[in-house]
């Protein structure tokens, strides 16, 4: 059975560019264009992993991730940062939940896909 992840993420463009990076994996990949939709996707069919965009409109990427980690029944669910933001600029974030990763935009299919092997099991 494939791995679900779920990109949130607003812009057209850079959810194209993870869907041309991941086309011949095995993964099934899904899209929210924000926090709201986000949740509804998540509470219908929980993914493996997350790939949360800082920068979303109705609702900030760090105010999605704070909300879902609040709820023990996702505590469990991987989360990459895709963000144009310096790691430096999201150190309050990753020290707040270390077991995140974190990739700066732009990132390589490489990077992509090595965050996500070690994130999903």
């Amino acid at each position: 059975m494939s791995k679900r992840i779920l990109i949130i993420e607003d812009e057209e463009e850079f959810f194209f560019f993870y869907t041309m990076m991941l086309e011949e994996s095995d993964y099934v990949i899904e899209r929210a264009c924000n926090g709201k939709e986000a949740f509804e996707k998540i509470k219908e069919n929980k993914p493996n992993l997350i790939v949360l965009d800082l920068l979303l409109d109705q609702m900030t990427g760090e105010a999605f991730l704070h909300q879902l980690k609040s709820d023990n029944a996702y505590t469990d669910i991987p989360i990459i940062i895709a963000s144009s933001f310096s790691p430096r600029s999201c150190k309050p974030i990753l020290e707040l939940y270390p077991h995140l990763g974190f990739l700066e935009k732009p990132f390589t299919q490489e990077q992509l896909l090595a965050e996500i092997t070690a994130r999903v099991k």
